[in-house]
């Protein structure tokens, strides 16, 4: 399922209590090989890094990249304990990561917008906006935090929040589509496509339509002491990836294919890809003036004061976080083209 780490955003989750766990296993790496880790099998929120092997942008870099496959240890951590010097991450994950004392920063932002919405079947009518799912069952991810923004939205729709929740992962669409749930927050670029291919539509109700905040769907995490020690091979190896991800807006017939014959094999549906890179470069990948990759205060600030406001971030040791903290420092653009 290629939209599970999205998800994972969405719910405003990804918990930290390993974050520091691989600090003693932390490696030394030549600074022009860099490694980079996956937060799922590949899929379209990693086209652009595909792109960037495909067509050469890392070797024009004189970069050596070396993508770490899946597992079950999130990339922060990886990147937190220098045994990756970047993965995919998401404003939410960095976020939960780096208020528990992760030394990462984002350096990148291939998504500007959430990209993941709450699902219901289409032929729902019994709920036609989110405060009609008081009282409903939601298949949810078992993550930190995903009942404060789900509550938050029903509450602005004018419902209560109050719902029950079974734990499903990746089941949690099928749950979803049989009616053993009511609903459950989907991918558009992937789970949506797939319910459409499979006939079993849905509608969906955007956070940001009830007045949730906007947040930056997908990111890119550096190591911070990496990036101090070699801040010109960080620059070369952001801005590369940068370059492949505004090819992957520009051109997503292209790009699609280029995610596609690096990973034979791997899609069953090839034209989900396409469709689901064109989707994420029409809706989700650029800024205001066409680009890809750019963050800012006050788009970094609103999300993640929610989620500080409603006290899911905790420190090194656990606790609730009691000083706001400074999201300036969550996230850096001076290793952009142009910066």
């Amino acid at each position: 399922m290629a939209g599970v780490a999205v998800r994972k955003l969405f719910a405003m989750s990804i918990a930290a209590v390993s974050i520091l766990g691989l600090s003693s296993c932390a490696q030394t790496n030549d600074t022009d090989n860099i490694r980079f880790a996956l937060d799922w099998t590949p899929n379209t929120n990693h086209t652009g890094l595909y792109v960037a092997l495909q067509e050469g942008y890392f070797a024009d870099a004189g970069l050596d990249v070396e993508v770490l496959p899946y597992n079950n240890t999130s990339p922060d951590t990886l990147v937190d304990s220098g045994n990756a010097e970047f993965g995919i991450s998401t404003q939410s994950s960095t976020t939960f990561a780096k208020s528990a004392g992760a030394q990462i920063i984002s350096v990148l932002a291939p998504l500007q917008h959430w990209a993941t919405a709450i699902g219901v079947r289409a032929d729902r009518d019994d709920i036609p906006s989110p405060k009609a799912l008081d009282g409903k069952v939601y298949a949810g991810f078992g993550d930190t935090g995903e009942q404060a923004g789900l509550r938050q939205i029903i509450q602005n729709d004018g419902g209560t929040g109050e719902y029950e929740t079974v734990v499903l992962g990746t089941s949690a669409y099928e749950a979803v589509y049989s009616g053993t749930a009511d609903f459950t927050v989907s991918y558009l670029a992937w789970e949506g496509l797939e319910a459409e291919h499979s006939g079993t539509p849905m509608k969906y109700f955007e956070s940001t339509d009830y007045g949730f905040p906007d947040a930056y769907a997908i990111t890119i995490s550096g190591n911070e002491n990496w990036l101090a020690d070699n801040p010109e091979e960080g620059r070369k190896f952001v801005q590369a990836l940068q370059r492949g991800y505004q090819f992957a807006a520009d051109e997503p017939e292209r790009a699609a294919q280029d995610i596609i014959d690096a990973n034979p094999g791997t899609f069953t549906d090839e034209s989900l890809v396409f469709e689901s890179q064109h989707m994420l470069a029409e809706k989700y990948m650029k800024d205001a003036a066409g680009t890809v990759g750019g963050q800012d205060l006050a788009k970094w600030t609103e999300y993640s004061k929610f989620l500080y406001e409603n006290g899911v971030l905790v420190d090194e040791g656990g606790n609730a976080l009691d000083t706001e903290p400074d999201w300036s420092t969550y996230f850096t653009d001076e290793y952009l083209s142009g910066q």
